[in-house]
């Protein structure tokens, strides 16, 4: 079944139009607006995203990693006595540890979103859309995971601009 999408000249229309569609059950896959709005995010259903949990792991595996490798380093491959300071002074291995964990985090997050994303993306069927490049300028977009023929029963004419049927991945 092909999607639908459908154009809205003012957020007023499409938040209503979301709620609409979250109350009859249609799926709305997803939205393509100027700015976010929560009345539309809302209607989208959106699972909770895995990043945190996936930023938490990496740092924590980067502070592991980085205090295993000065451990071994100092304390078992090649113990020195500088001064009669201890070969495994907690303290001095804190810094390089923190500074590990930030970067694996951050690549993490980096990876992860473009990973979830779905980037890069330099293609997408609604790019070929006619009007479509003005999501991010003043038009407000839904793409419905329902035909025309289910969808255009549930809202009103005087509501959208227009409603296409898209095929493809999106």
């Amino acid at each position: 079944m092909a999607d639908t999408l459908i154009e809205f000249e003012d957020l007023e229309h499409c938040r209503a139009a979301a709620v609409v569609f979250r109350g009859e059950g249609v799926r709305v896959v997803d939205a393509y607006l100027p700015f976010p709005d929560a009345g539309v995010l809302e209607a989208l259903e959106l699972p909770k995203s895995p990043l945190p949990k996936w930023v938490g792991a990496s740092a924590f595996l980067g502070a592991l990693v980085a205090y295993a490798i000065q451990w071994w380093t100092n304390a078992v491959d090649y113990p020195l006595d500088v001064g009669g300071r201890p070969v495994h002074p907690a303290p001095s291995f804190l810094l390089i540890t923190f500074e590990t964990a930030v970067l694996f985090g951050a690549m993490s997050a980096f990876f992860g979103l473009c990973f979830l994303c779905r980037l890069p993306r330099p293609h997408h069927p609604l790019f070929e859309i006619p009007g479509f490049e003005r999501a991010s300028v003043d038009r407000y977009f839904l793409l419905v995971n329902a035909g025309e023929a289910q969808v255009a029963p549930l809202l009103d004419s005087n509501d959208y601009a227009r409603m296409l049927s898209v095929e493809g991945d999106s």
